[in-house]
């Protein structure tokens, strides 16, 4: 399929409660990664599928944590403009994620939000 979901992120107020929720839950597998400013981030495995991440989100501020889904895109760029011209909104512009990729966040004409992502292509291990 052109164009799927990639990958899901909770942003959260409180990672340790969502942590001990989901996993429970679901028997996610969660492993806990640093990211800059000391924060972390954690990755969440699901075996087959789509998996995600989790962190506390500096973004909230009087709204209620949510989460956000992320569509692969082949140029993170380029899609961010034909978004912005069918009639989205660009919440934030191509932004780099470390060694990663990249992405956007663009709000579509009925007000829903999504994430656009573009991995960075990794060099073989030999």
């Amino acid at each position: 399929m052109a164009n799927p979901f990639v990958h899901v992120e909770l942003q959260t107020n409180d990672v340790a409660k969502a942590k001990a929720f989901y996993s429970r839950l679901f028997d996610w597998k969660l492993e806990d990664v640093p990211i800059s400013g000391g924060e972390t981030y954690t990755m969440i495995n699901v075996g087959e599928g789509t998996g995600g991440g989790m962190f506390k989100s500096k973004m909230l501020a009087g709204a209620p944590p949510f989460w956000l889904a992320y569509v692969g895109v082949a140029d993170v760029a380029s899609s961010t403009r034909k978004a912005r011209e069918l009639g989205g909104k660009v919440v934030m512009d191509k932004t780099e994620v470390g060694e990663f990729g990249w992405m956007s966040l663009i709000t579509d004409p009925t007000g829903a939000t999504f994430a656009l992502w573009e991995a960075k292509q990794r060099a073989q291990k030999k």
